[in-house]
């Protein structure tokens, strides 16, 4: 159910509510809106309990969430919701773009790369420093190294960083150099370590995994919502289906369509949605027409040298041309890039 507070609620109307839902058994979840303070009140709900909310001070009126993602819904809040981590902003009217190589690998290769895209435009740095691999052979990255080698990028940079945590217990350790933690698609239904995350402090960017369906993706962004970390960023990085041209197939069309059912900002990854260096940037504008809240942007100094997904990572030269491209789109639909 949504208890919608009236226009002009108090904080003390609104904290009595949220514990009145607490105390008929329920999970509350407080969304302050541009214009009204609703309460989600999450859970097994009795006939008797909507009478019992709409009697409460400075209530207006109590309706059910139809959705079965509730705190992510539209219907909960209709506003858009900006996530804001760091030097990175991502929804509302503003394009976050995050960029980076797939992995760290040396100091020197991620400072410099973290000073050429902030040049460019980037508002956060990427860099995995623990990496799941297909093949247990493959780089599987420097892990605690490469978190302190991010950490001296953002020093020197001011850049936010955003990295991938692959078990609920790295999140501490993760947490500790980042300010976006991302929930790998492999891992998009890793349960427990999506209640982790969702106990976490930072920013959580949470991947579509492969086959997984709009719903269940926002069935996993629940669990983080959940655990009360409101800061939950969707991406979208493509899905197998049986087209074998691409990497992934890059649905865009999931971006308007979720902006009709979610108030969360989406992100779109045309890396690993297509695989291939050249089609990044079109792909990365037609992103940016058609709507997405942000970008996520592998970029390598030397991408034919590069340890892991060199062949569709941009090189210096072919990101700054995309960040101009995208910027043009963004001016013309009125946003900040």
């Amino acid at each position: 159910m949504i208890v919608v507070m009236q226009k002009g609620a108090t904080r003390d109307q609104v904290d009595h509510m949220a514990q009145r839902v607490e105390e008929l058994g329920l999970k509350s979840h407080v969304i302050i809106g541009a214009e009204r303070t609703v309460i989600a009140a999450i859970g097994e709900k009795r006939d008797y309990m909507r009478d019992a909310l709409e009697s409460g001070p400075g209530v207006e009126r109590v309706v059910p969430i139809l959705a079965p993602f509730k705190v992510a819904s539209r219907e909960v809040k209709p506003e858009p919701t900006q996530v804001v981590a760091g030097s990175l902003r991502v929804g509302a009217g503003t394009i976050g773009v995050i960029a980076g190589p797939c992995s760290v690998e040396n100091e020197a290769q991620i400072i410099e790369t973290a000073h050429r895209v902030k040049a460019a435009g980037a508002t956060a740095l990427r860099g995995g420093a623990f990496k799941p691999r297909t093949s247990p052979y493959s780089f599987q990255g420097l892990k605690e190294k490469g978190l302190e080698m991010l950490s001296r990028a953002r020093e020197e940079t001011g850049l936010a960083i955003v990295t991938e945590v692959m078990a609920p217990e790295d999140v501490p350790l993760v947490a500790q150099h980042t300010d976006v933690l991302q929930v790998g698609a492999r891992n998009m239904q890793n349960y427990r370590l999506l209640e982790v995350v969702g106990q976490s402090k930072c920013a959580v960017l949470l991947k579509r995994g492969p086959a997984a369906t709009i719903e269940e993706l926002l069935l996993a962004a629940e669990y983080i919502l959940d655990g009360g970390n409101k800061n939950v960023m969707l991406c979208e990085r493509g899905i197998r289906t049986f087209e074998a041209h691409t990497r992934f197939t890059l649905p865009l069309a999931t971006v308007p369509y979720l902006h009709n059912l979610t108030h969360l900002p989406i992100v779109v990854d045309p890396s690993h949605g297509t695989g291939h260096t050249y089609l990044v940037p079109d792909m990365a504008a037609a992103a940016v027409a058609a709507g997405t809240d942000g970008l996520i942007i592998e970029v390598h100094p030397d991408p034919e040298h590069a340890m892991s997904d060199g062949y569709q990572s941009l090189d210096y030269r072919q990101f700054e041309e995309t960040m101009e491209k995208c910027r043009k789109i963004a001016n013309v639909l009125g946003k900040t890039m």
